[in-house]
């Protein structure tokens, strides 16, 4: 994967700009200070290489040279999209897993942020947004995807079991370049759904566990547990506890399990 062969594979899209590093910190830092200085909307940011990549809550993205896919879209979204930008990453999180379906895998969405093979994460999302007052000028939205095996960190390292697309498939996966395009069309097929029950529909059909007992660790030391029933207009999580009532879990510092 090089420039060269980003730019000749996404021509066909309309994207904003690209910006490719051979290696870099964060995707998701590049991207944040380039809509900041004016990135037009669609806006790429790519690496071979992330020495510094980070997920939800801080933890780390392990993204070795030539071994996964690392890049950050920069969304300008227009008006009629502000009331629904809690949906971004359920849009972003079908995107991954339609190119992963298209590859004749059968992926999971792990509320509220990871893409699971065979149980295993393969993919996560990060969202950073840009205000403008109080109104949302821009969003970044960093994805991970974990394509060689070499992209999986070591066992030590990991607090959910993790795989790759090389394992999953049981052989060499396409090229990366090949990959993102296919995330980047999926992407913007959902984005003009956005805000459509479409979406959510299409999100609630592949979600991880669902029917399954959980157990949500919402801040703090607060455990909430019950049967997870689906997603909630907004995107949240809809749960129902021991007492049959319906619980509803928000985005934020939260982390799910299955229950053992």
């Amino acid at each position: 994967m090089n420039e060269d062969s980003l730019k000749k594979k996404l021509a066909k899209l309309n994207i904003g700009g690209l910006r490719y590093f051979d290696s870099i910190g964060s995707t998701n830092d590049e991207a944040l200070t380039w809509a900041a200085a004016g990135a037009h909307d669609f806006s790429i940011v790519i690496a071979d290489e992330q020495t510094q990549g980070r997920g939800r809550l801080d933890r780390k993205w392990f993204t070795p040279k030539g071994s996964g896919l690392a890049f950050s879209l920069i969304l300008r979204p227009p008006a009629s999209l502000l009331p629904h930008l809690s949906r971004s990453v359920g849009l972003a999180a079908l995107s991954i897993a339609e190119s992963c379906a298209g590859l004749g895998l059968d992926p999971r969405i792990k509320w509220p942020n990871d893409i699971l093979l065979n149980d295993k994460k393969t993919a996560g999302i990060l969202i950073e947004n840009i205000w403008t007052g109080d109104s949302v000028d821009a969003l970044v939205i960093g994805m991970g995807i974990n394509v060689y095996k070499t992209s999986v960190p070591p066992a030590e390292l990991l607090q959910f079991p993790a795989t790759s697309l090389e394992d999953a498939l049981g052989k060499e996966p396409p090229a990366r370049e090949e990959l993102l395009f296919g995330i980047l069309s999926a992407f913007i097929h959902w984005r003009e759904r956005m805000a459509t029950d479409e979406l959510i529909h299409a999100w609630e059909e592949i979600l991880a566990f669902r029917g399954d007992q959980v157990q949500v660790q919402a801040g703090g030391e607060s455990q909430i547990s019950g049967e997870l029933l689906g997603i909630e207009s907004d995107g949240s999580l809809r749960l129902r506890d021991a007492y049959n009532k319906s619980v509803i879990i928000r985005f934020g510092d939260v982390s799910l399990r299955a229950s053992a």
